[in-house]
């Protein structure tokens, strides 16, 4: 089902039948359907907007520089379009990036925000992080997509018992192209809200996995500090990827916070 917005057709899908609006915003390489556990617990009760982000799923890159501000604008006139805000926005890393943007530039289309393993400003802790994001660029540089897709699913879900998530993971990432997760990247590298977060004043829950390897859970508890009122949960035995490998723990937490806002 897409939809123009500023001349780049972005791709989303619209579940439920009444309620608030939820808009779900995916992580990098991602797409919106990436959300089964959680569509399946909100479709009662919420109008459900998964968006396919620009360069991912179904939505083309579209041309000229991307950054985050561009992103999130054009998912505010999605929103506007739809009639669905304001909404309880629910963004993973590159979607909560998103999220903590339109919270600052376009509050009225924001109910309360989920963020979840998000930073104000992406750095680097130490040299394992220098050398695994120097590995992946490598990867990205020269190698085919699956194998790029195969190292980074492999840092997300590097367990056994994880085997299906990876795999999933692995195929989306996969079918992401090449100058759209270059594209993404380069946006994520220039975002920085460090300084405005403090101007948020929508209901805010951080949702931190404990074992996180892409983002330190000190920047997290940082952003949880700057943005008032905010509450941060850690999530023990999670991942990057909390929704997916803790989804239980996850959805439990959203639908409680979203019933209470």
């Amino acid at each position: 089902m897409p939809t123009a917005s500023d001349g780049a057709p972005l791709h989303y899908t619209l579940r439920g039948r009444s309620g608030a609006a939820v808009l779900l915003l995916h992580g990098l390489g991602s797409s919106s359907g990436d959300w089964p556990e959680q569509h399946a617990v909100l479709e009662a009760s919420y109008r459900v907007v998964a968006v396919d982000l620009h360069g991912h799923g179904r939505s083309a890159l579209p041309a000229g520089p991307l950054t985050i501000e561009r992103m999130a604008s054009d998912v505010g006139a999605l929103l506007a379009r739809l009639g669905a805000g304001p909404a309880h926005v629910v963004g993973l890393s590159l979607g909560a990036c998103l999220g903590i943007r339109l919270a600052l530039a376009t509050p009225d289309c924001v109910r309360s925000l989920v963020l979840v393993n998000p930073f104000a400003r992406l750095s680097l802790v130490g040299p394992a992080d220098t050398a695994r994001l120097a590995l992946r660029l490598v990867l990205l540089g020269v190698a085919p997509m699956r194998a790029m897709a195969a190292h980074v699913a492999g840092r997300l879900f590097p367990w056994p018992e994880q085997r299906g998530l990876y795999e999933a993971a692995v195929t989306s990432l996969t079918a992401t192209p090449r100058r759209a997760y270059v594209a993404a990247i380069r946006a994520l590298a220039r975002f920085d809200a460090r300084g405005q977060v403090a101007a948020i004043r929508r209901p805010t829950l951080i949702v931190a996995g404990d074992r996180d390897t892409s983002v330190s859970l000190a920047a997290k508890v940082a952003l949880a500090r700057a943005i008032p009122g905010a509450r941060l949960l850690v999530v023990p035995g999670s991942g990057h990827a909390t929704p997916h490998d803790r989804p239980e723990v996850f959805n439990r937490a959203m639908l409680d916070f979203l019933a209470a806002h």
